[in-house]
C-alpha cells in the first residue's frame, strides 16, 4: 500500500510546474506522452463558454436522460457556483436535470421539504431538481470494497442513463477537499442511510481521517461502476474556500485565487489535476487550502482511488 502523499511528491509527480502556472503558461500535453495517460482538459475561462468548451471534449458517451450532480449549497452560501452560469450551461444539455440528495447533518436540507425551500432560496429554480432519495434509496454494489460491499444511494438514480458530475472544487472540514469523488460519493448517498454508512467507522458516526477517505472512495466507486462509461467530470476551481458549501454563510472567505475549469472522463485524473493546480500556486495563495487538505488526510482520496482501480493519476493536461 502506498504511503501518504506530501506536497513535494505532488509537485514532483504532477503535470504542472509552479513556474508554469505562475507565469500563466500551461503545457498542451506532455512530450511523447504514452497512450495510457488520462486526458484532462483545462480552460482558464470560468464562464458558460468555458464550461461548453471543456464539456464538448468529454461528453461523447453521455446519452439519454442526464443527471447533473452538483452541490446546491446551504441557504445563502457565498461560494456556490453562479446560478446564471449553470442555467445557461444546463440549457444546452438535452433531457438533463440537476440531482441532489438530502443530508445527514443538522440543516434545512435534511428533509425534502426543507431542501426544496433551500433550492428556491439559492436560485436553483430554472430547471428540474430531483432530490433522488425523496422516495427512499437503493443499494449499489461496490466491487472490491474493503470496508463496504454496497452503499445506499437515492433511489431516483435509477431513472438516469448518464451523469455529469459538475463540481465546485474547494476545501472541506472532514474530507480536506471536495472534488468530483466527494460530489458523487457523499452527494449521491441517501440522507438517512447512505451518508451514515460512509461517515461511520462502526463506532463513531462522524469519524474522519484516512478511513473516512477510503469509505468515501468506495461510495464513489459504486456510482462510477453503475454508470460505467456514461459518466464525466467537470471541476470548477473558483471561490476555493477551505470551507465546503455545506457550511453556508459560515464558510470562510477564499484565500486561493480562481484558477479555471478542468474536465475529464477519468475521476482520479480530474481530482489529481485539481489538487496539483492548487499545490502549484505560490505559497501564500495555496497555504490555507493545502493545510486543510493535509491536516485531514485528504490526499488519501487520490491514493485509494488508484488502489481501487478507479482511474489514472498520470495525465496530459490539454489547455483549450
Amino acid at each position: 500500500m502506498a504511503g501518504s502523499f506530501s506536497r513535494r511528491s505532488f509537485l514532483k509527480g504532477g503535470a504542472i510546474t509552479v513556474g508554469a502556472l505562475a507565469a500563466g503558461v500551461l503545457p498542451v500535453s506532455a512530450v511523447a506522452a504514452p497512450q495510457e495517460r488520462a486526458k484532462v482538459f483545462f480552460t482558464r475561462d470560468i464562464s458558460v463558454e468555458g464550461l461548453l468548451k471543456v464539456y464538448a471534449r468529454v461528453n461523447q458517451d453521455m446519452i439519454g436522460r442526464i443527471a447533473i450532480k452538483l452541490h446546491t449549497g446551504e441557504p445563502h452560501g457565498p461560494n456556490i457556483l453562479p446560478r446564471d452560469m449553470i442555467r445557461a450551461f444546463q440549457a444546452t444539455i438535452p433531457d438533463s436535470s440537476i440531482v441532489e440528495c438530502n443530508v445527514l447533518y443538522p440543516s434545512p436540507r435534511r428533509t425534502t421539504e426543507g431542501h426544496r425551500e433551500t433550492l428556491k432560496t439559492n436560485g436553483w429554480t430554472f430547471c428540474p431538481v430531483d432530490i433522488m432519495d425523496e422516495e427512499g434509496d437503493v443499494s449499489l454494489p461496490i466491487p472490491g470494497g474493503r470496508w463496504l460491499k454496497e452503499v445506499a444511494v437515492g433511489k431516483h438514480i435509477l431513472n438516469y442513463d448518464s451523469m455529469l458530475v459538475l463540481t465546485h472544487f474547494k476545501g472541506h472540514v472532514m474530507g480536506g477537499f471536495g472534488g468530483s469523488l466527494k460530489n458523487i460519493a457523499i452527494g449521491c448517498a441517501s440522507g438517512k442511510v447512505g451518508k451514515a454508512q460512509l461517515h461511520s467507522d462502526g463506532k463513531e458516526l462522524w469519524a474522519g481521517g484516512p478511513l473516512f477517505m477510503e469509505r468515501m472512495v468506495e461510495g464513489g466507486k459504486a456510482v462510477t461502476t453503475h454508470f460505467g462509461r456514461r459518466i464525466t467530470y467537470i471541476n470548477v476551481l473558483r471561490n476555493m474556500s477551505v470551507s465546503c458549501d455545506c457550511e453556508g454563510v459560515n464558510a470562510l472567505p477564499p484565500t486561493a485565487p480562481d484558477v479555471g475549469i478542468l474536465a475529464s472522463t477519468d475521476i482520479l485524473a480530474v481530482d489529481q489535476a485539481s489538487v496539483d493546480m492548487v499545490y502549484a500556486l505560490p505559497e501564500a495563495q495555496r497555504h490555507d487550502l493545502v493545510e486543510r487538505i493535509e491536516s485531514r488526510s485528504g490526499l488519501r482520496q487520490l491514493e485509494y482511488m488508484k488502489i481501487q482501480g478507479m482511474g489514472n493519476d498520470r495525465y496530459d493536461l490539454i489547455t483549450l
